[in-house]
């Protein structure tokens, strides 16, 4: 039983509970949550009394049920989201029906917040496991135990009380953006020059935007390349603009000409769908005092770094000298100048030298379809250092599935779900791209699979956010040729060569920009919540083109270039493309101290014990990873040295 709880006022016009100030944390937490529709302040004081932990064995024993609790919900949830969305996600579950689209947008979880407060049961969370916020956890957790992470995190379930239709309206949102862009297909076969000529085969479709990007990316050197990029780049500024035929958009038959078709176009759509998710956003805003805005929750409370400090961090390495230097490289290697598309250069990679034709006949034929891939997983990781056992062992985990879309990995929440790996695979099997997006995915995998089913406490399990897991994908992404069967050793050198260290600068400086440009469009949007789309487009346009002119115009020419607008991520997954360049930066750091890891197998042991670090805040995850915390500074001085 718990002494002393003194209840100084009943239900306030805020609908929240004053009590003393000597009063436990949680308690003090759980009262300013507690409404009259929950009860009288004396059914509070009972539940209290009834309910605190007094004892360090009692607080053990509730931790570990609700832990069991939680971890069955949302699993279960999560399994059932996975099964509904598997029409409109997985090409191997037939076309999509009206009643598929409809039910893409359900939450299995949207009620759980409000059930959980309505049977007490967030109260009693609350009440013994109190919330930190992000500057005590960055501060005292620097003494915390395992246990002490772990309970602090239980403490970052129940902070506000959203209600369940407000959930579902934002799964909604979220879902109508999802599936708007899952089938923006661009017919490359149906694009005309201004003089009638075809310049790519009738079977090539490509996404927007993942594919364009890709496949921009591997004309470098390519007979006829820079006419076609300049084509995908024309087609990108017209998908940012709204200007691209309407027609044109996911059409087998539509035949058109990028520089000079002004047909009927497509009616703001793509600014409509970010301006829903706002909305629902908006109306989070309501029941969220602490973090009243979705930029707050999305920095301060995903992330955990302020949206300002991210800001900081990105423009100080897109308009660092050292930009200049790798600009200069490039202008050499390509014999020209620079254009605004050169932001994807992608010559520093090895397999730039290679032909792309030739690895797509060797992945086709490793890769057939999605269970080819699943059963070569163990070899893999046995080539990343991995032994045998720990290999398989990490393999069973990982389901592979053939996406709708580009791919993406979805994560497992429980004990008893696979981790879910899904990339795109034509007919005629995975092409290098497509592989090289499957290798990506993977690194996904196996870091979700390393801080789930070997984490010691369910409430650490995962990474610190979505930049982290980002890292762990680059890390594999970057040695997708290594990984080919016939490959040469994946032993780690000492060092980074100069052509890894400016491919990843090169990498930082694209997507730093695109983020800026994210980060401010959500800034206008919030500063104009009664905007229309017409009206969003016309902002993002112009933040676009100040991002580009302040800090890419000098090295890549072209006055009021629009093309970091053209993410598909900004239509679809608000506010996540700061993680990227986060995890580029995250990156760069675990190389370099992964480098002092001289075998493969040294080298996988390492990083699983860093991906077994769960979710600590990012900056104590990367202390306890390597020693510092997120800095561009490494990278600036390994530039320097080149």
């Amino acid at each position: 039983m718990l002494l002393g709880i003194v209840l100084v006022a009943g239900c306030t016009s805020k609908n929240t509970m004053s009590i003393s100030q000597d009063t436990p944390r949680g308690v003090s937490q759980a009262a300013a949550l507690w409404t009259p529709q929950d009860g009288t302040q004396e059914e509070f004081a009972q539940l209290v009394n009834d309910y605190y932990c007094e004892t360090d064995s009692e607080r053990l024993a509730l931790f570990e049920s609700l832990s069991r609790i939680f971890e069955n919900v949302y699993q279960s949830g999560d399994m059932l989201t996975v099964e509904l969305l598997r029409p409109t996600q997985l090409t191997d579950a037939g076309e999509p029906q009206a009643p598929d689209w409809i039910m893409s947008g359900y939450s299995p979880l949207a009620h759980f917040s409000d059930d959980m407060f309505a049977n007490k049961l967030a109260f009693i969370t609350i009440i013994n496991f109190p919330h930190y916020s992000l500057e005590e956890k960055n501060t005292l957790g620097r003494d915390w135990t395992r246990q002490e992470w772990a309970f602090a995190r239980m403490g970052d379930i129940f902070t506000t009380r959203v209600p369940a239709a407000v959930n579902a309206r934002m799964a909604q949102a979220l879902a109508d953006g999802e599936n708007y862009i899952a089938d923006y297909n661009i017919y490359m076969g149906n694009l005309r020059t201004e003089d009638g000529r075809q310049l790519w085969d009738d079977n090539k479709v490509l996404l927007s935007h993942w594919n364009l990007r890709d496949e921009l990316k591997a004309l470098y050197g390519a007979e006829g390349g820079q006419e076609k990029q300049e084509m995908i780049y024309q087609v990108m500024q017209r998908i940012v603009n709204q200007t691209i035929p309407k027609s044109a958009i996911n059409s087998a038959d539509y035949v058109w000409k990028p520089y000079s078709d002004m047909s009927e176009s497509e009616p703001y759509t793509r600014y409509e769908k970010i301006l829903n998710i706002a909305h629902a956003m908006f109306e989070e805003d309501k029941y969220c005092p602490s973090s009243p805005t979705g930029i707050i929750r999305n920095f301060e409370e995903g992330v955990e770094i302020p949206a300002a400090e991210l800001d900081s961090l990105f423009r100080a390495l897109v308009s660092s000298p050292q930009v200049g230097k790798v600009a200069s490289v490039i202008r050499e290697r390509l014999g020209r100048d620079l254009r605004p598309y050169d932001i994807w250069y992608d010559g520093f990679k090895a397999r730039s030298t290679l032909n792309e034709d030739e690895l797509s006949a060797q992945t086709r034929k490793l890769y057939p379809d999605a269970a080819a891939f699943a059963t070569d997983m163990p070899r893999l990781l046995e080539r990343m250092g991995f032994d045998t056992e720990e290999a398989h062992k990490i393999a069973r985990h990982i389901a592979v599935e053939p996406a709708r879309g580009s791919g993406h990995a979805w994560p497992c929440l429980g004990r008893q779900e696979d981790a879910r790996l899904r990339t795109r695979i034509p007919a005629s099997g995975m092409d290098y791209k497509g592989y090289n997006i499957a290798v990506h995915e993977f690194g996904h995998c196996v870091e979700q699979v390393l801080d789930m089913y070997e984490i010691d406490y369910y409430m650490l399990s995962g990474v610190p956010n979505t930049a982290y897991t980002e890292a762990s994908a680059f890390i594999w992404q970057h040695r997708d040729l290594q990984l080919l069967p016939g490959a040469k050793t994946t032993d780690t050198k000492t060092q980074l060569s100069a052509d890894e260290v400016m491919d990843q600068f090169w990498s930082m400086y694209e997507i730093m920009g695109v983020s800026l440009v994210d980060m401010a469009m959500w800034q206008w949007v919030y500063a104009h919540p009664d905007a229309s789309a017409k009206e969003l487009c016309a902002a993002t346009l112009s933040i676009a083109k100040d991002v580009w002119n302040s800090y890419y115009e000098p090295v890549l020419g072209e006055h009021d270039c629009i093309l970091l607008g053209v993410y598909s991520h900004m239509v679809n997954s608000p506010m996540y493309l700061p993680n990227y360049p986060l995890g580029h930066i995250v990156q760069y750091q675990l190389e370099e101290h992964l480098t002092k890891y001289s075998t493969a197998k040294d080298f996988a042991m390492e990083y699983a014990r860093i991906y077994r670090l769960g979710r600590l805040t990012p900056k104590e995850w990367l202390i306890q990873a390597v020693g510092t915390t997120p800095s561009i500074n490494p990278i600036l001085r390994a530039v320097d040295k080149l």
